[in-house]
C-alpha cells in the first residue's frame, strides 16, 4: 500500500523510512512562526525555560500583523517584545509594518516555504501553505517556543482524506465555495486531526490564490491540514518567488501514491456548487447567496489571510468598477501584503475600490478577528471574504458576519444586502 503527500513529508521529517496514521513523530521543523499576539506568550515561556538562543536564525518567522499598525498601547507593546527579540537572536525573518504584510500571504510571496516542508504556526490558519504541497500546521504558543529552542516538534501522523473535485466550477465560483460547500457538507468537525487533500479536475485547473484559499480553510473542518499535490501550477508560483529563496532552490517535490490508503474519499461536482454564503454562526452554515437576498448588511469586508491576493481583489473590482457602495454600506479592503497594494496601484485595481467608495487599508489582518479597522457594533451585520463568523468574531456578540467569496462581498456592497453578481448587473 502507497503513502499519501502527508505521510511522506513527515517520514522525511522524522528521519524514518515510512510512516502510517496514528504513528508519533518528532519531526523536523522547516519553518517556525509566530505573530504579535501569539510570539510574546512563546517569547515568554523560552525565556523563562532558560533558553539563550533559538534553534536556526533563518527558521524563526516572526510577523506582526493581527493589530498592526499599533492600534493601541497594549499592541505596542506586543509588537516592541517580538521587535527586541528578533534583534537579539539575529532572526532573519522579522519583518516590520512598511514591508510586511497578513503572515500566510507574505510567507509563500517571499518564497520562505517549500514543497515538503514541515512549517508549524502559533495560528490556526498556518494550514495555507498545504497549497504548496507542504505540511504546515497550526500549534499552541508553548510548542511555537519548543521549536524555537530545538527545532523538532512532537506530531502524530493524521490519517488523509481525499476531497476530488470534478467537472469546471461555474461564473463568479472559486476556491472559497469550493471550501465553504466542502465544510458545509462534513461540517466543522468532519475531518477532525485529519489531513483533507484537495484534488481532481477542479482543483489542477485552479490558480494558486484559489489553492491557498482552500488550505486556510481546513481548519474549519477540523482538519490538522490542508494540501494539494505539486504541479505545475506550484512549479510556476515558485519559479516567480525572490531569487535565492528557500523555495526557490527545490524543495522536495512529492504527491501521493496512487495507491495512497485514504480514511475517506469525498467526491463532490464543482460544476453543479453554486457561489456560496456562509451565515452566522458556524462556517458550515452554508447557503447559495442567491436565497439570502433578504439579508441587509452595514459592512463588506473584502482581504484577509484567506482572500487578501490580488488575485481576490481582481474578483471582486470585476464587480466593482464603475459603480459605487450603498450609501449605508462601509467597504473596507485589506490586502495581504505590500506587493499587493503595489500590484493593486500598478493595474489601477487600488483606483477603482477607492472611487467606489472603499477604504483601502495597508495589510493587517484588522477586523477579521475584530481587531481594528472594521470593527461591528451590536446589531451589525457584515459580509466578508474572511474565514470565521463564530458569535463576536468580527466585533460585538450580536453583531453578525456572512463568509462569501471576493465576487459576492462586492456585489453585496453595492446592493446593501447579500447579492449575487447578477443582481448588479455584473458582467453586463
Amino acid at each position: 500500500m502507497g503513502h499519501s503527500i502527508i505521510e511522506k513529508i513527515l517520514a522525511r521529517a522524522g528521519e524514518r523510512e515510512s510512516v502510517r496514521p496514528g504513528d508519533i513523530v518528532e519531526a523536523r521543523v522547516d519553518l517556525a512562526l509566530a505573530n504579535d499576539i501569539t510570539a510574546p506568550i512563546a517569547i515568554r515561556e523560552f525565556e523563562e525555560a532558560g533558553f539563550e538562543k533559538v534553534f536556526d536564525a533563518g527558521k524563526v518567522a516572526l510577523v506582526p500583523d493581527h493589530f498592526t499598525p499599533n492600534k493601541d498601547i497594549k499592541a505596542a507593546q506586543q509588537s516592541k517584545l517580538l521587535r527586541e527579540f528578533a534583534v537579539r537572536h539575529q532572526l532573519e525573518k522579522y519583518v516590520e509594518v512598511g514591508r510586511m504584510g497578513i503572515e500566510h500571504v507574505i510567507l509563500p510571496e517571499f518564497g520562505w516555504v517549500a514543497p515538503g516542508d514541515v512549517v508549524i504556526g502559533a495560528d490556526s490558519h498556518t494550514c495555507t501553505y498545504g497549497a504548496l504541497a507542504a505540511f504546515s500546521t497550526g500549534v499552541g504558543s508553548t510548542d511555537f517556543a519548543a521549536a524555537m529552542a530545538w527545532g523538532r516538534v512532537w506530531l502524530q501522523v493524521p490519517e488523509s482524506v481525499r476531497f476530488v473535485y470534478s467537472g469546471t466550477p461555474g461564473r463568479y465560483v472559486g476556491g472559497k465555495d469550493l471550501i465553504l460547500h466542502t465544510i458545509g457538507l462534513i461540517g466543522v468537525d468532519g475531518a477532525l486531526y485529519k489531513a483533507m487533500e484537495f484534488s481532481g479536475e477542479a482543483i489542477e485547473t485552479m490558480d494558486m490564490a484559489g489553492r491557498f484559499t482552500m488550505c486556510n480553510m481546513a481548519v474549519e473542518a477540523g482538519g490538522k491540514c490542508g494540501v494539494v499535490g505539486y504541479d505545475q501550477t506550484t512549479a510556476g508560483y515558485l519559479a516567480a518567488r525572490p531569487a535565492g529563496s528557500h523555495a526557490a532552490g527545490g524543495g522536495a517535490v512529492v504527491e501521493s501514491d496512487a495507491d495512497a490508503e485514504y480514511a475517506q474519499v469525498v467526491e463532490i461536482d464543482a460544476g453543479a456548487v453554486p457561489p456560496t454564503v456562509s451565515k452566522p454562526h458556524l462556517p458550515s452554515n452554508t447557503a447559495p447567496a442567491s436565497d439570502l437576498a433578504d439579508v441587509t448588511i452595514d459592512q463588506v469586508v473584502i482581504g484577509s489571510c484567506t482572500n487578501g491576493r490580488l488575485e481576490d481583489l481582481h474578483q471582486a473590482i470585476a464587480v466593482l468598477r464603475g459603480k459605487k457602495v450603498h450609501p449605508r454600506v462601509r467597504l473596507v479592503v485589506l490586502p495581504g501584503s505590500q506587493q499587493v497594494c503595489l500590484d493593486a496601484i500598478a493595474d489601477g485595481t487600488m483606483q477603482a475600490f477607492i472611487e467606489a467608495g472603499a477604504a483601502f487599508s495597508t495589510p493587517t489582518c484588522g477586523s477579521c478577528l475584530g481587531g481594528h479597522m472594521g470593527v461591528l457594533a451590536e446589531g451589525e451585520r457584515a459580509v466578508a471574504t474572511t474565514n470565521r463568523n463564530f458569535v463576536g468574531r468580527m466585533g460585538h456578540t450580536k453583531s453578525e458576519v456572512y463568509l462569501a467569496n471576493p465576487y459576492v462581498a462586492a456585489a453585496s456592497a453595492i446592493a446593501g444586502h447579500v447579492a449575487t453578481p447578477e443582481m448588479v448587473g455584473a458582467g453586463e
